[in-house]
């Protein structure tokens, strides 16, 4: 996610924060999400989908995920947004750390520039599937 802000260098986001948030925190969010593309056969029509849309307290978008030159890779990840209850709960409730790692994510680019990936992979965070139960969070599958 750290090149979606230039790697800490675009105006207005040259700070890179990494925030923790409690796994009930995040199980609440994508519980109470609404996919924030319409879907044929999973919403039932287009204005249920904008009611639900409107109403839901976050949204879900799968985006591609990217390697260190930005191209698309094999799968998705998911990018949630969050506002009225959903946001005020992250900042009060579920969020465990924020640590600025704004240097790290320069260092990173920095390897990247000069050809260096196996050194900038070496920093960056260890990524796995998120776990789920069969079934779970099937209002939010692509």
């Amino acid at each position: 996610m750290m090149y979606r802000c230039g790697w800490g260098s675009k105006a207005g986001q040259e700070t890179v924060l990494a925030v923790e948030i409690s796994r009930a925190g995040f199980e609440w969010a994508l519980e109470h999400a609404c996919l924030s593309h319409y879907e044929r056969g999973l919403h039932a029509d287009r204005a249920t989908w904008k009611r639900q849309l409107k109403r839901a307290p976050a949204r879900v978008q799968w985006d591609p995920e990217r390697d260190l030159h930005l191209r698309p890779l094999d799968h998705r990840s998911l990018q949630l947004g969050l506002a009225g209850e959903a946001a005020r709960l992250y900042a009060d409730e579920w969020t465990v750390s924020i640590t600025d790692i704004t240097s790290l994510a320069h260092t990173i680019h920095a390897h990247v520039q000069d050809g260096d990936l196996e050194t900038a992979r070496q920093l960056l965070p260890n990524e796995c599937p998120y776990p789920l139960a069969e079934g779970d969070l099937a209002h939010l599958r692509r």
